[in-house]
């Protein structure tokens, strides 16, 4: 059944016509958007200022990152469903308040496990709001408009990387009020607030009338999974605890409980995965609903997203630490390095929706290939520089052609995906998607860094050095270049699974 409206259209407007506010609503919701989205990466380009003010670890550095990401991704998909059922501007007004309240709670964290906490409500207040968003895109667009909605979220999903990372390092150097790296989540407050105003007024109720009720219990298998795959990735290497000390007693390499634990989150998502493809309760709507997954357009789709993130995430993160501590950039400086990649993206995106309809999935592809290439040139430049200063320059060329890549494969990816998922599902599906997309980058986070950190040598002034993460210009230059293979294979991959995604968009009847 396709979603409606639950209030009578305003302004006379006959039963079944477009809501005469929804470009102001849409307007109102990409905000929210983009400032949860920010915060993916804004912290970036802090984390070296982070470690030398709390004394964190490399470990608490890595789950500054991946605490955000894995409450974003453990909450989507029951968030969607419960939009479905009870209504998606409650929903997405509750989600914009608690994130406000939780980047206050960041804001003043004094301890790495204060500012751990903070994140991981503040990204399970983040995905309260997102599928909202694009719940709300299916029900108030139709036809050509609904294309151009998903478009916009999905230009503003694959630049708020980058984004993140330039305002990270402009608050952070600006240092407003003697706050440094607490602006990068004190700024969210009066853009929270006055998100909350607009959507009360702006945004109308909808939902889905035969939406059944969401699955908790699943939610809660799938978050303890989630935790349980991340969880090993990046705590399994922290030298001195007397878990991993007590474990490396019983073999070598990775400790045991590292790979008991990853064991069981893969088994219980698999777990899971077969339960909700064998739910008959017409009550219930399934966690991981077997209709999405049958569509090849959403399966590989989200395939896609989670590797794209994987290897984003993880390359800013291990980027905007190696540019501080190996190059002795400035937060601000490491974040200009950036803008060669937004130029690239926002040169292709704005034709990349036009070339996706004339020529399909070989867009996608093309844009996988060139973000490959692209990092891969980042990956030559970095082995050149051997014991010398890289630089920004040789970097450059790399970043333009990784942005440009960007910009074909996000923006024409989630209206190639969430086309050709029904109505009846779309909360559900959206839910799943952006679950892909939050999974992958703590995976990216988690992985990548790991390979970075565990490279980069150790040394008496702990994470809070002068630069950040301990180590020379040349150790973490060695690690940045053991870290990039990992980045290059996860586009690589993408690009070998666009064949894969359907020849054109489909958009599907009401």
């Amino acid at each position: 059944m396709t979603a409606t409206l639950t209030t009578p259209p305003a302004d006379g407007a006959a039963v079944g016509a477009p809501h005469p506010r929804r470009w102001a609503a849409a307007a109102v919701m990409m905000v929210a958007a983009l400032m949860d989205l920010l915060d993916v990466t804004i912290v970036n380009v802090a984390i070296p200022s982070i470690g030398r003010d709390l004394g964190a670890s490399e470990s608490a550095l890595q789950w500054i990152v991946s605490a955000y990401l894995l409450g974003f991704a453990a909450t989507l998909i029951v968030a969607g469903h419960l939009g479905d059922r009870y209504g998606r501007k409650a929903l997405f007004l509750t989600g914009t308040a608690g994130f406000g309240l939780a980047s206050l709670a960041c804001g003043i964290a004094q301890s790495p496990g204060q500012l751990v906490a903070a994140r991981a409500v503040q990204g399970v207040m983040a995905a309260l709001l997102m599928p909202q968003v694009l719940g709300s895109f299916r029900t108030l667009f139709r036809g050509k408009e609904r294309g151009t909605a998903f478009g916009m979220y999905g230009a503003v999903a694959g630049f708020a990387s980058a984004i993140g990372l330039l305002l990270g390092g402009l608050l952070t150097d600006a240092d407003l009020f003697g706050w440094g790296w607490r602006s990068v989540f004190l700024v969210n407050i009066p853009v929270a607030v006055a998100t909350f105003v607009a959507g009360a007024v702006l945004v109308p109720a909808t939902r889905e009338r035969s939406a059944g009720r969401p699955d908790v219990l699943g939610s809660l298998v799938l978050a303890g999974a989630l935790v349980a795959i991340v969880l090993p990735l990046v705590q399994g290497r922290e030298v001195g605890s007397p878990l991993l000390e007590r474990s490396r007693e019983l073999g070598e390499g990775w400790p045991v409980w590292g790979w008991v634990c990853l064991g069981a989150g893969v088994a219980a998502l698999a777990g899971l995965g077969v339960v909700e493809g064998r739910r008959r309760s017409h009550r219930t709507v399934p966690l991981l609903p077997a209709r999405a997954f049958k569509l090849p357009a959403f399966s590989v789709g989200v395939l896609v997203q989670l590797l794209f993130s994987v290897g984003m995430q993880g390359f800013f993160l291990v980027f905007a630490i190696w540019l501080q501590g190996g190059e002795g950039y400035t937060p601000l400086q490491a974040g200009l390095v950036t803008v060669a990649f937004s130029v690239g993206g926002f040169l292709t995106a704005p034709a990349a929706d036009a070339l996706a309809l004339r020529f399909g999935r070989l867009v996608l592809a093309a844009g996988a290939l060139l973000m490959a290439g692209g990092f891969a040139w980042v990956w030559a430049a970095v082995a050149d520089a051997s014991d010398a200063h890289t630089g920004a320059w040789p970097l450059v060329p790399g970043l333009l052609v990784a942005g440009a890549g960007l910009g074909f494969l996000v923006v024409p990816l989630v209206n190639v995906v969430l086309s050709a998922v029904p109505g009846d599902i779309a909360g559900g599906a959206s839910g799943i998607f952006s679950t892909a997309q939050q999974f992958g980058g703590a995976l990216g986070a988690a992985v990548i860094g790991t390979v970075f950190f565990g490279r980069v040598p150790s040394g008496p002034s702990g994470p809070s050095g002068e630069h950040g993460p301990v180590g020379t210009a040349t150790g973490l230059t060695d690690a940045l270049g053991a870290a990039m293979p990992w980045v290059v294979a996860a586009f690589a991959l993408c690009a070998l699974l666009c064949p894969a995604l359907p020849r054109r968009a489909v958009e599907r009847p009401e």
